[in-house]
């Protein structure tokens, strides 16, 4: 395979920038431009939530990691409509809360889980759709194979078995399938999404979101359901590869 050389001076900077990190306080990392951008994207997906129904009360959550030593999350017991910039709490990844005046979420525990399963996720968002969630209460995931754009982007999506949420053992249900599947259904709870940035896992809710919707609708038609060739699958799959995404059927 071909491999990449990295000139010595961009090593240098990236050494530079890893050592600067590791030495930077939580105060320092929680008022960093990073940061402040990060917190205002999830401000704006949590609005989005709400606005698409995706949320109700003070449900859902949403965090990101910020380097290598934190991340952001959403606070316990408000709204995602209602956030602000000092409402986003930034956590060790231990899930001790490192700067900031309120509770983290309680299923921070179920984030991190994944961030330790999958090294390519940057950033988790947990909600509860109504389509998606209906599966979820009948312990199904929608079929594969029927819309392309689906298969590019998320293909076999997950169930997970019910737990309590925001317990550890609840945390632990996604860790069979956080590696290999970007859209994870709860059992009895609803649906967690992880990408490489919180826009695009919020991504992936509307796209699942709307294949549960679009494929209980084509069932009320009455005709059989049209399914994709199995070598277009696999052109579909190539694509996926190419852009580093996830499937669990690019393993076997």
């Amino acid at each position: 395979m071909e491999q990449t050389l990295i000139p010595p001076a961009e090593q240098e900077r990236e050494l530079s920038k890893a050592e600067a990190e590791a030495e930077m306080s939580p105060l320092a990392a929680a008022s960093s431009p990073q940061a402040r951008a990060l917190r205002l994207e999830i401000i704006a997906v949590g609005r989005k939530l709400w606005e698409r129904q995706y949320v109700d009360g003070n449900g859902g959550n949403i965090s990101v990691r910020l380097g290598e030593r934190f991340l952001l999350c959403t606070p316990t017991m408000m709204s995602k409509r209602d956030m602000e910039p000092a409402d986003i709490c930034l956590s060790d990844l231990g899930g001790n809360i490192l700067a900031g005046d309120r509770l983290r979420t309680s299923e921070l525990l179920l984030h991190l889980e994944i961030y330790r399963s999958s090294p390519r996720a940057r950033a988790v968002v947990h909600c509860h759709p109504p389509n998606a969630t209906a599966f979820a209460m009948t312990g199904s995931v929608p079929p594969i194979g029927l819309i392309s754009e689906y298969e590019t982007s998320i293909g076999p999506a997950a169930l997970a078995p019910y737990e309590t949420p925001g317990t550890q053992a609840f945390a632990e249900t996604v860790r069979p399938f956080a590696r290999d599947h970007n859209t994870i259904l709860l059992s009895n709870h609803g649906i967690v999404c992880w990408a490489d940035t919180v826009s695009h896992a919020e991504w992936l809710v509307e796209t699942f979101e709307t294949y549960c919707k679009t494929f209980l609708i084509a069932r009320q038609i009455g005709r059989p359901l049209k399914f994709l060739p199995p070598d277009k699958i696999g052109e579909l799959l190539e694509i996926k590869r190419r852009q580093g995404l996830p499937d669990a059927r690019m393993r076997s």
